[in-house]
């Protein structure tokens, strides 16, 4: 004979556990008007002791709200969009909160589409994201919900964007190759089309002259973001530049194939040459010999503070303009001084 099904634990069992008023016990569960944290925290334990499950659409109508976020990417890959849609679920996930993610592969069209079918959905914001920092044009027919433009920022500085804080990477980067002794550093990057290297190389070669260093070659060498143009710029250094002693790359793809060349070549790394990447892509990173030093952009992170902004927003505070997430640095053998 099949089990019966187990009750469902209502509201008022929750109340009596907790010792409250069903109004409190409510309250507490919906993040929902002042009490003392001690009461909001022993009403929750009750619930999951229980295994109370909120009635999400009595909710919804308690609330005027979903619940719910639409997410929209053009990161197909999902490279940099999946660390971002982690962060934002960190965030929204403790006030149980669902992310809906929608690829609109760089299409408009279908972007349009995906706009339409969230708003139907009733959505309570938006996190629009993708796969470079390049400011993208902000949503047509600007949706009545808020949202918040995530590594990949809004051309209208009235909208609320969030960005990896590049330049500081970029500095941080070339003051480590300093500090460890390297006065003769190399600068490469993908194409200079692109927002991220332009960025990186502009503040590299303000950080160079400030730190009273010299650029390898006498200025950046711009190229493609892939491990092929990494060996090629690492032929064009042992051509034109032999007495480099470091590289900062714009990319980890980049340093990778800057890393194997130069090894081919006869070059140690990091006792002749030390090299920095940047994104600390642990696919690269972990695969490169000696594994890269690196700027970590921290696409979690920076996803949590994009909900929080969202959130901020969506309880009557936006926050407009652009907003910086620090970057860090990841140090590894390609530039740890007692490795050959």
């Amino acid at each position: 004979m099949p089990e019966a099904p187990l009750a469902r634990v209502t509201l008022a069992e929750v109340a009596a556990s907790a010792g409250v008023s069903v109004g409190t016990a409510s309250k507490a569960l919906n993040d929902r008007g002042s009490m003392r944290a001690e009461t909001r925290a022993r009403v929750r334990q009750a619930a999951d002791r229980l295994g109370f499950q909120i009635d999400a659409v009595a909710r919804s109508l308690q609330t005027g709200r979903s619940y719910t976020v639409g997410m929209i990417t053009t990161d197909s890959i999902g490279r940099f969009s999946i660390p971002v849609m982690l962060g934002v679920e960190d965030t929204l996930g403790s006030g149980q909160m669902s992310v809906l993610l929608c690829d609109a592969r760089d299409d408009r069209i279908r972007e349009q589409y995906y706009l339409k079918t969230l708003l139907s959905r009733r959505v309570d914001g938006i996190i629009v994201t993708g796969r470079r920092t390049d400011p993208r044009p902000p949503l047509a027919q600007r949706p009545p919900v808020p949202v918040v433009y995530a590594f990949m920022p809004s051309a209208d500085p009235d909208d609320c964007s969030i960005v990896p804080d590049e330049a500081a990477g970029a500095a941080r980067a070339v003051t480590h190759l300093v500090d460890i002794g390297r006065r003769n550093i190399a600068l490469v990057a993908g194409p200079e089309r692109h927002h991220s290297a332009r960025a990186r190389m502009t503040t590299a070669v303000e950080t160079i002259a400030d730190q009273d260093a010299e650029i390898a070659c006498g200025e950046p060498l711009f190229g493609e973001w892939s491990e092929a143009w990494g060996r090629q710029a690492a032929r064009i250094l042992l051509r034109r530049a032999p007495h480099t002693d470091a590289v900062f790359c714009a990319s980890d793809q980049i340093a990778r194939g800057v890393v194997d060349a130069m090894r081919e070549a006869g070059k140690r790394v990091p006792r002749d040459l030390a090299v920095v990447g940047f994104d600390n892509w642990d696919v690269m990173t972990a695969a490169s010999r000696p594994p890269l030093t690196s700027i970590d952009m921290d696409l979690e992170g920076l996803g949590r503070q994009a909900a929080e902004l969202l959130l901020s927003a969506i309880d009557g505070h936006p926050r407009h303009g652009v907003h910086l997430h620090p970057c860090r640095l990841t140090i590894r053998a390609s530039t740890a001084e007692d490795e050959d």
